[in-house]
């Protein structure tokens, strides 16, 4: 048996060929099948015979009986999606046209392959656009020239050969060149998927056709096509509006090659390669796609940080702004996350790696980009309704003109008709209509993310730019979210290196959360932490122990009185004067005696005030929700001129405030960093998660702001409202072309001026206004956002 099941024969095989490079009986391969060779998806099964069948899972073909074989992907094409920027839930793997408009597929990510084949199309239409207009150029002074007064072409050419010039010139520019046009046209027709392509088609055929017929039937026609005695010729009004339309799709395929530029921008960002650390010390230089995990990883001055990872040894200041957008380099030290493509200025370290590839924080955000800049805003609901119905509209509008023309128009009627007819088709554009709001949204996010401000969706854009009121928390948000001493105070006589010397010894017992910021005061300060004995923790008083020696308490002051320690007055009045403005006092003491006092506090971040400023500026109010105590939270709403304040609450009362705001009808925007923060970030017209917080947050919310301060807030809603407005100019822009331009193509001025509107003329305007939409978007790369 063979593997088709057929019987076995002594007869020579009939292909040997065939069989020789791999064949099967039946002419099938048993390797894997390419996707260049079946409309199946890489990873989908199906037969080497009949490529038409096509199965998820493996089996048997239903047709021959072959074991049906795995589709592998076209060599050098990748996993790359294609979609269409008019339409994002059209996905091919591989490129081509939109089925719906006819637009040319771009890639979802960033690859070679896609950027060479966006190159290609470009080179492709650069080449028939110039070839096309070599050969236009004779066509159209042909046809124009003999209809300037007193320009005759009698002594050079007669008209039956300047006919059959027009004729061979305009064949390749039309037919050739303009080819594509009527591919797009014909598919459009085949999925009633009616489009720009459409129109332009039929104009452009129509006319073409047209002129052929004339050419070589000129005794068909009756005398209400002839202009003293002779057929009207078209050849320079479709070889012109070819030429035009496809300087229009040259023009607009660069536009939107830039589209992409803050994509390319960001991944240009990251580092190429890597110093990594050997087990014995030696360096070797990688590729960063080759690190793994756990690597350890020399960044001296100047060079790019590869991936996502925390310093190990060393110190420098980091330049962040290409992540973050602010300007101002960060210190960095032993045990601080860093993030990859940021600049390491001025201090030699290593680092160990914590995330590599997709997992790095430059990939998730090129990915988020990626996922925003295809999503679809609301408003892009208003153009879609538009265009569903605006081809077919345009065609029948077409057919009344040629009627009007036709029965009322004057001498030759019908060949004014079909000219007008001609410039209506191809004077509508339903492209700029589609292109107005995806545009506008790609280059926004793009913008947006150059600013350190992360959009999940198109939506979120069109939200912001109704918000009036921003509910914020405290903790993280408006303040550093890692406390730290801000004063220290000594009884008279004491030593402050001693006091903090054995303060901390105690604190680097404790897992408070306070311990670290005298941690780090003592660090700061230089100073060495001795050894503690006898250590011990008391529940919600404080930490007792010995150093050198000697006793120590460090706590709240019901800690000390209740073991009879001698409290200073002068301390006592110090700690009064903490407690009103916000801050927490930690108590020192040393025997029976109270030595010093800590004040520890939350400090503001520095760039929260001039944020808030511009947020009123805005017209924003703002509401703190926070669960710190009232008493903490007044005294920072105080000093931050927080327009309402809401202390002690819950998640679920956080939720509940968002809520009953949304009910008195204000667009509300929460901002937090918090697991707590998480359900109001869902609940709020649009959650804002500060990058620095945590996973659940940022996946709970609609903006992220890498940065995570509140000047990426001012920020963000400066992008959604100049995306906004450059939507609004873009849908007000297609909606007067088009209501202008259809109604002047079909002769309304004629009874008025006397004059009409060329086909050509018809051309130039309906490219320029794709164009013009796309230059409009274009201009939010260059926005300038206030901090």
């Amino acid at each position: 048996m063979n593997c088709c099941g057929n019987e076995e024969t002594s007869e020579p095989d009939p292909k040997p060929e065939a069989e020789a490079q791999g064949g099967s009986c039946c002419g099938g391969g048993h390797g894997p099948v390419s996707a260049d060779a079946t409309k199946a998806k890489p990873g989908q099964f199906t037969c080497p015979m009949h490529p038409e069948v096509i199965s998820d899972t493996p089996g048997d073909c239903p047709k021959c009986g072959m074991a049906l074989e795995q589709v592998t992907p076209v060599p050098g094409s990748g996993s790359t999606t294609y979609t269409c920027p008019m339409h994002p839930e059209i996905e091919e793997d591989q490129p081509g046209d939109c089925p719906i408009c006819g637009m040319p597929l771009e890639a979802k990510t960033v690859t070679d392959a896609a950027e060479e084949h966006q190159l290609a199309e470009i080179r492709d239409l650069s080449r028939k656009f110039w070839i096309g207009l070599t050969l236009t150029v004779p066509v159209f002074l042909l046809a124009m020239l003999p209809m300037i007064p007193g320009v005759s072409l009698d002594g050079f050419i007669s008209e039956s050969v300047s006919k059959w010039i027009e004729l061979i010139f305009a064949t390749p520019v039309v037919l050739w060149a303009g080819g594509i046009f009527f591919v797009k046209g014909w598919r459009s027709l085949k999925g009633w998927n009616l489009n720009m392509f459409t129109l332009i088609s039929m104009g452009v055929g129509a006319a073409y056709l047209y002129s052929v017929i004339a050419v070589l039937f000129p005794g068909i026609f009756p005398e209400s096509f002839r202009h003293h005695g002779e057929v009207g010729l078209y050849f320079e009004a479709a070889a012109v509006v070819t030429v035009l339309v496809l300087l229009g799709q040259w023009l607009e395929a660069r536009a939107r090659r830039q589209t992409g530029a803050a994509i390319k921008s960001l991944l240009d960002l990251g580092a190429k390669s890597a110093t990594r650390l050997k087990d014995d010390g030696a360096e070797e230089s990688v590729s960063v796609d080759q690190l793994q995990v756990g690597d350890r990883l020399r960044v001296r001055p100047g060079e790019k940080i590869p991936v996502d990872g925390n310093i190990e040894e060393g110190s420098s200041h980091i330049d962040e702004s290409m992540i973050t957008g602010e300007p101002d380099p960060v210190k960095k030290g032993e045990g601080d996350s860093i993030v990859g493509a940021t600049i390491n200025q001025t201090g030699s370290f290593v680092m160990t790696v914590a995330k590599v590839g997709a997992d790095t924080m430059l990939a998730q955000i090129v990915q988020m980009v990626s996922q925003a800049q295809r999503s679809r805003a609301p408003i892009q609901k208003t153009a879609d309704s538009v265009a569903g119905i605006f081809v077919p509209v345009v065609i029948v509008a077409a057919i009344i003109t040629f009627v009007v023309w036709a029965v009322w128009g004057p001498e030759p009627a019908l060949a004014l008709g079909l000219v007008n007819a001609v410039s209506v088709l191809i004077i509508a554009c339903p492209c700029a209509l589609g292109l107005a709001t995806p545009v506008s949204i790609m280059v926004g996010v793009g913008r947006a993310a150059q600013a350190g401000i992360l959009i999940k969706d198109a939506e979120a854009i069109e939200t912001t730019e109704k918000i009036d009121t921003l509910v914020t928390d405290k903790t993280g948000t408006l303040t550093a979210g890692k406390p730290r001493v801000t004063g220290f105070f000594v009884a008279e006589g004491e030593s402050e290196e001693d006091i903090i010397a054995a303060t901390a010894a105690l604190e680097s017992q404790s897992e408070h959360h306070l311990a670290k910021a005298i941690l780090d005061e003592a660090e700061e300060r230089e100073i060495s932490v001795p050894k503690v004995s006898d250590f011990e923790s008391v529940t919600g008083g404080g930490i007792t122990g010995s150093v050198d020696g000697q006793a120590w308490q460090v706590g709240k002051l019901d800690l000390l009185e209740s073991s009879g320690v001698g409290i200073p007055d002068s301390l006592r009045t110090e700690s009064e004067k903490l407690q009103r403005s916000a801050m927490t006092a930690v108590w020192v003491a040393r025997g029976d005696q109270a030595v010093g006092l800590f004040a520890v506090a939350d400090p503001i971040k520095d760039s929260t005030p001039a944020a808030i400023a511009e947020l009123h500026r805005l017209g924003i109010r703002l509401v703190m929700a926070t669960g710190d105590n009232e008493h903490t939270a007044k005294a920072v709403g105080r000093d931050l001129k927080i327009d309402e304040i809401h202390a002690g609450l819950s998640p679920t009362d956080k939720i509940k405030l968002v809520a009953d705001l949304k009910r008195q009808g204000c667009q509300v925007a929460m901002a937090g960093d918090g697991i707590n923060d998480a359900p109001a970030l869902a609940e709020a017209n649009v959650g804002i998660a500060m990058g620095t917080g945590t996973d659940v947050a940022i996946e709970s919310a609609h903006l992220t702001l890498v940065k995570g301060d509140l000047a990426g807030i001012s920020r963000a809603i400066q992008v959604s409202r100049a995306v906004m407005r450059n939507i609004r100019q873009n849908l007000f822009f297609a909606f007067i072309y088009n209501a202008a331009g259809i109604p002047i193509a079909a002769g309304i001025l004629y009874p008025f001026t006397g004059t009409l509107l060329s086909p050509m003329i018809a051309g130039a305007a309906m490219s320029l206004s794709s164009v013009s939409v796309i230059t409009n978007a274009l201009r939010l790369r260059h926005l300038k956002l206030k901090s």
